[in-house]
């Protein structure tokens, strides 16, 4: 099985449970509380361990006790993340008011991003594949340089989720981009199908995919082909938080698995739906 490597972050989520979102200047009393890792490319590593993966993550973890409650997910779900650079500090920490409908997140950061000097620290010879978060761009244009320049044959994914500064220069590493609906929107994009032949064109080529709420998600493959999805959601809404990392991971594994790019987006909305049924993330739920 393809060995996949995941950079980004990881965070410590504190997530509260309501059943409809508080009024300003309310008090009221939470369904439930829970803490536990998140993140991103975090995220996508345990859903794609599920589905067979060997997964190693890669980004900057703090040398505190909190840290443990990451760790610890990561090898219940066989994550590799002994690269990661641990520093002094806090880790990132995301205060989440979660409704069945929808997720308020308040983040707050205390850890230096990864960079490129200690990214150079991981050995890319024994990895199929590697996944990147759209994020701390200046850092991330040197670790795409430098994956091109160990390994040009190493496909290379990277989320695109928010319109970071200068994100755009790093299009042109990618094999595959997957886009948020809230990117293209930032664009001045209302349809799927002209924002996908926007990004096709600003990369080099490569294919490109975007989830687009309850509509599903469409993609663009190497060929100019259109594809599209239907979204699959559950019979009753418990937990949106996440989906979009799940669909990714579907989409990654599908692609990885030589599944065909129209079925590789058909398993990401899958599977997003199915992880939209219940809290977390393991996939036997």
């Amino acid at each position: 099985m393809t060995q996949i490597l995941l950079v980004g972050t990881a965070t410590l989520d504190i997530v509260f449970q309501f059943s409809g979102y508080p009024s300003e200047d309310a008090e009221v009393r939470a369904n439930g509380l829970r803490m536990c890792r998140g993140g991103n490319a975090s995220n996508t590593a345990v859903v794609l361990s599920q589905l067979g993966h060997r997964c190693s993550f890669v980004g900057v973890l703090a040398d505190v006790p909190e840290t443990a409650v990451i760790l610890d997910d990561f090898a219940r779900f066989g994550i590799n993340a002994s690269v990661c650079p641990r520093v002094p500090g806090r880790p990132p920490t995301s205060s989440i008011q979660l409704t069945p409908h929808s997720r308020t997140i308040v983040h707050y950061r205390d850890l230096p991003e990864l960079t490129a000097e200690q990214f150079a620290t991981v050995d890319l010879s024994s990895f199929g594949w590697v996944h990147f978060e759209g994020r701390n761009v200046p850092e991330l244009l040197k670790m795409l340089a430098l994956v091109k320049a160990i390994r040009p044959d190493l496909p290379i994914s990277i989320e695109i989720e928010k319109p970071r500064e200068g994100i755009d220069e790093v299009f042109r590493y990618a094999s595959l981009l997957i886009a948020s609906k809230g990117f293209a929107a930032s664009r001045g994009f209302d349809a799927p199908e002209s924002f996908l032949q926007w990004l096709r064109s600003a990369s080099d080529g490569a294919e490109v995919v975007v989830a687009w709420g309850e509509f599903g998600a469409f993609g663009i493959d190497g060929k100019g082909m259109l594809s599209s999805s239907c979204a699959y959601p559950p019979k009753e809404i418990i937990d949106t938080l996440g989906a979009g990392d799940t669909f990714n991971a579907g989409v990654l594994s599908a692609m990885i698995n030589n599944m065909g790019f129209s079925s590789a987006i058909e398993q990401g909305c899958r599977l997003a739906g199915k992880k939209c049924g219940f809290f977390g993330f393991h996939l036997a739920q």
